[in-house]
């Protein structure tokens, strides 16, 4: 590379996290003396994230348990159009109406809004579409929990979003209950699922860290398996430390159609003095799975559990994932 390229990039990394901290995002702080996070609100202004892919609710740079912190800024540079400059465990849906929409015309993301499909490409979740419509957003906070409500209407679609993130009382845990009503006159059809991008103490990718099914998984469209990461009966472990640009990903199976296998571990095993973390989280849902990828870099592990909806004109659909953290001691 050019040098001159090499230290414009470096300055880049180096000055885009410090750039993005040091900004006033609306945002707001829970606790419930347990758990303690920061939440990002939706804005279509001055928003931290305001990109289409992801649902702009429920961001969160700032979760911390047992003096571990679980979220932060895993990416070099920060924009808030960029899809992907985006932290905790946010969510993303399958886009509804892109493949009727002629170019030029509308479709839905759901936690966005309204979007113009340019061309008539594929839908791809990489790249940036303008916002006709943002929808309204509605925000009730409390001491440990806070409520989005985004309403859209279009011609064709419509609909009443909800989701409320909260800190259970008195213990170490966070759920998040969503409900999606259809006030629209279409059927809404799509898929939606957690990014879930944990930073576990601002520790990079090393081994120690392990992700626990209560299945056997078996991986296709595999990529890193076996030189970084390798499936151990029903667990994927690090074999190496990641670096650089680095990453691994892969398409799992071995679940069935209940909703006891969307049950997930990502645990960080203390392994050496220079490795001294702990920290874990037990995820789990009262829908089951329609499908399962994983996906992890230098600064994140990745576990990506997706449900399916199906929610008629007038009809109502719910799911809430729950949260519970817990710490691990050095092995003996």
């Amino acid at each position: 590379m050019n040098p001159i390229l090499f230290a414009l990039y470096f300055a880049a990394a180096i000055l885009s996290p410090v750039f993005a901290r040091s900004q006033t995002f609306p945002s707001t702080d829970l606790t419930n003396g347990i758990v303690k996070a920061r939440v990002y609100l939706p804005d279509a202004a001055t928003g931290y994230y305001r990109s289409t892919r992801f649902d702009w609710s429920g961001v969160m740079p700032e979760l911390e348990y047992a003096g571990h912190s679980y979220f932060g800024q895993w990416f070099p540079k920060y924009d808030p159009l960029l899809n992907d400059a985006i932290q905790g465990p946010v969510e993303s849906f399958d886009p509804v109406g892109y493949d009727q929409a002629a170019p030029g015309a509308s479709f839905v993301k759901i936690g966005i809004g309204a979007l113009t499909k340019p061309d008539a490409l594929p839908y791809s979740p990489f790249k940036y579409y303008p916002i006709i419509d943002a929808g309204k957003w509605e925000i009730k906070r409390s001491r440990a929990g806070i409520e989005f409500r985004h309403r859209l209407n279009t011609a064709n679609y419509g609909y009443i979003y909800t989701k409320k993130m909260t800190l259970t009382p008195g213990r170490p845990e966070m759920v998040i209950a969503h409900t999606l009503t259809n006030t629209g006159h279409q059927a809404i059809v799509t898929d939606v699922f957690d990014h879930n991008f944990f930073m576990l103490d601002s520790q990079s990718v090393a081994p120690g860290r392990i992700l626990k099914f209560i299945f056997s998984p078996t991986a296709e469209a595999a990529r890193g398996l076996g030189s970084l990461a390798a499936i151990q009966d029903d667990s994927i472990v690090i074999l190496r430390p990641l670096i650089g640009k680095e990453s691994f990903y892969a398409v799992l199976h071995g679940y069935g159609t209940s909703k006891k296998d969307y049950d997930i571990r990502l645990e960080d095993h203390p392994t050496a003095a220079d490795h001294p973390t702990g920290a874990a989280v037990h995820i789990t849902a009262d829908r089951p799975l329609s499908r399962l990828v994983f996906w992890g870099s230098v600064n994140v592990m990745c576990p990506e559990p997706y449900i399916h909806i199906s929610v008629e004109p007038g009809q109502t659909f719910t799911w809430t994932i729950r949260y519970e953290f817990y710490t691990l001691k050095p092995r003996s």
